[in-house]
């Protein structure tokens, strides 16, 4: 039986980087009552001439020379965004021309912050058919450009940056499953209110921006990351304490906290960056990933769990061996 596995990861993030104390003299707000409510001290923001390919390239880069693979050997790419550098050709089409990858299939998913979950989870499925050898698998955002700046409820909480892996085919797991959902039910919560068939003009008069309730996001979150972490083990006729390392989408501090409570796992088994990534969407599990990868804290033969929820809602899980 074919399987995949992550054969390489890689980051990258943008120079600039915002911390609270710029942001007290943006908005009215304060460095702890972010800490408090969040826990990010600071993120780090793409520069005005940077487009969200840019910051893939450089995390695939990574990745690759992570897997010992060259941009000949990628025969797929996925990327999961929000925030592509056009509304077409695909980003990941981009991806594959700035790197001079032979021509191969390019697939785009836009699932908010779940964005890299659904993306890998496709990917595993292409490589347990057989279809696929070296995949390159990407999440990435340049948020920061949809912000209201103004609006101290949201810009406090975002980021930019990318984080990526090469999947690569195995005779044992790898991936050992993936689970994903989503519930149009809750748009109104989490949303921004700009696209092509909806006043798409609005989006060059700077009034559009994010639209989040913020504590009923929190409240559904956290009931789902831990309902679909859950599902997960279940699925596998595994508990919590066979867990290594839980990986879950870093939105907020006190989200993380909450569900890793609520599955009964401590922190000292969470990977956390969004005290210094902030909430970066699709980006954010894989740049924790590359993170303890490469600081040591994951080591191969691990069992990690990825943990993901985003706008719309989206939500899903990825179990998987390192």
């Amino acid at each position: 039986m074919i399987y995949s596995r992550i054969a390489g990861t890689g980051r990258y993030l943008p120079e600039k980087t915002l911390t609270n104390a710029d942001l007290e003299n943006m908005v009215e707000t304060s460095d702890e009552w972010i800490q408090t409510r969040t826990g990010i001290r600071q993120r780090h923001v793409a520069s005005e001439d940077e487009l969200t390919s840019d910051l893939c390239v450089e995390a695939a880069k990574a990745a690759l020379d992570s897997a010992d693979v060259t941009a000949e050997d990628i025969d797929a790419i996925f990327v999961g965004t929000t925030s592509p550098d056009l509304i077409f050709p695909n980003i990941a089409t981009i991806i594959q021309h700035k790197m001079g990858i032979p021509a191969c299939p390019c697939y785009a998913t836009e699932a908010a912050c779940t964005g890299f979950v659904y993306a890998i989870s496709a990917a595993d499925k292409f490589i347990r058919c057989g279809d696929l050898k070296n995949v390159l698998v990407i999440g990435a955002e340049i948020i920061t450009k949809l912000i209201d700046w103004n609006d101290r409820d949201t810009c406090v909480l975002f980021g930019d940056g990318a984080g990526a892996v090469v999947l690569q085919p195995s005779d044992e797991p790898g991936i050992i499953s993936t689970h994903l959902g989503a519930d149009g039910e809750y748009k109104e919560l989490l949303y921004y209110p700009v696209g092509v068939s909806n006043d798409l003009a609005a989006a060059g008069l700077g009034d559009s921006r994010i639209m989040m309730s913020g504590n009923d996001v929190f409240k559904v979150a956290v009931k789902t990351l831990s309902s679909i972490a859950q599902e997960a083990l279940d699925a596998n006729g595994l508990t919590i304490d066979d867990l290594d390392w839980l990986i879950p989408h870093q939105a907020n501090l006190r989200i993380i906290q909450a569900t890793a409570k609520r599955v009964g796992l401590s922190m000292d088994k969470v990977v956390q960056t969004v005290q210094i990534h902030g909430n970066t969407s699709a980006a954010s599990i894989p740049l924790a990933l590359d993170v303890a990868v490469r600081d040591g804290r994951i080591k191969p033969g691990q069992l990690l769990l990825f943990d993901a929820f985003g706008g719309g809602f989206t939500w899903g899980s990825v179990l998987l061996r390192f």
